[in-house]
């Protein structure tokens, strides 16, 4: 017995070395956004435990108090309301909910993902004409390719961006869905083909943070991870110089179709140019010139569409009057020919 109590504190010393040693990013993390993030982590723990911990210990006291072998505890059994009691049972947690629901509907807000930043860190507000860098997200299979297209250049599994300078995220995916997430920096942000998520954040401290997928993608997804670097504005430059100097040249629109097939734990790469119009056409599923761009195809119904049903709805549409001169009149496909036509 003396030997199993012995093994279980050493069980428990052990844990609590192994658990000293343990970086937590989410409330120790570099940029501003994750700091509010982890900070509301923590204000919603507490906020919960003033009703937790009095919970439990009050059931430790009332078994212990009330137990069987204790006969000085006075017994009603035919006791069955107390106001004072009913009050506290209610109105704290009542209370507490109303925090919480103040709390998340003001950080839903102030740290929503689309909405721009309006401060560097809780002491510095941005500097007036202060441009936000650019960087374009694509989740592949199973790999991340950024494009800066603001310097030109882009890059498979690495990040960079310098310190205090707001960053304008744009993400998408190539086929499935897929997740960005840099503890360090800001919360996960879904990536979804044919979709653009936005995320805009800033990292405050210079270092080296780890990036991954936080949304499982099939058998490479473990692999899918990148390095996000921290650096000074001069520290930054010296880095894009580095990348145009890359031996992959042109990420053109037939590299890309190369880039795109799967593979798992990829290498940094780097790419001295980029295709200005890549993106887009990743984001509109039309790499491939033979295809029709999402964006086309959602013009052309916006104007009444094609094909056998839109050919129906137009033969069938009825005359449409506008209601006045200056109202114009709704646009539809009255007729469709081919190139031969």
């Amino acid at each position: 017995m003396h030997i199993l109590k012995t093994l279980r504190r050493a069980l428990l010393l052990l844990s609590a070395i192994f658990l000293a040693g343990c970086n937590t990013v989410l409330l120790n993390p570099s940029g501003d956004i994750a700091n509010q993030q982890g900070r509301l982590i923590v204000v919603s723990t507490v906020l919960m435990l003033i009703i937790i911990i009095p919970v439990i210990a009050l059931t430790i006291f009332f078994a212990w108090r009330y137990r069987q072998s204790n006969k000085e505890a006075t017994y009603s059994p035919d006791w069955d309301h107390s106001t004072q009691l009913e009050l506290a049972i209610w109105a704290a947690p009542l209370l507490i909910i109303i925090a919480l629901g103040a709390i998340t509907w003001i950080s839903t807000h102030t740290l929503d993902p689309y909405r721009p930043l309006s401060r560097l860190d809780a002491q510095r507000p941005i500097p007036a004409e202060t441009k936000p860098l650019v960087v374009e997200v694509v989740a592949l299979d199973w790999k991340w390719l950024f494009i800066y297209p603001e310097q030109g250049i882009a890059t498979v599994n690495e990040l960079a961006a310098p310190v205090d300078r707001p960053i304008s995220f744009k993400i998408t995916a190539s086929s499935v869905m897929n997740s960005f997430f840099i503890p360090a920096l800001a919360g996960q942000i879904y990536a979804m083909p044919g979709m653009e998520t936005k995320l805009h954040a800033v990292i405050n401290k210079p270092g080296e943070f780890d990036g991954f997928s936080a949304n499982y993608s099939g058998a490479g997804f473990s692999g899918m991870r990148f390095k996000f670097h921290g650096l000074s504005h001069d520290g930054f430059d010296q880095w894009v110089a580095k990348v145009k100097t890359g031996k992959e040249g042109e990420l053109t629109r037939e590299q890309y179709k190369k880039l795109e097939v799967p593979s798992e734990r990829e290498p940094v790469r780097h790419y001295a140019a980029v295709d200005p119009a890549l993106y887009d056409a990743i984001l509109n599923l039309c790499v491939d010139r033979n295809k029709m761009c999402m964006k086309e195809m959602m013009a052309i119904d916006a104007d009444g569409g094609l094909g056998k049903p839109g050919a129906f709805n137009v033969a069938t549409k009825q005359a449409w009057q506008a209601d006045s001169l200056d109202t114009p009149k709704r646009k539809y496909v009255t007729a469709m020919c081919t190139t031969e036509d």
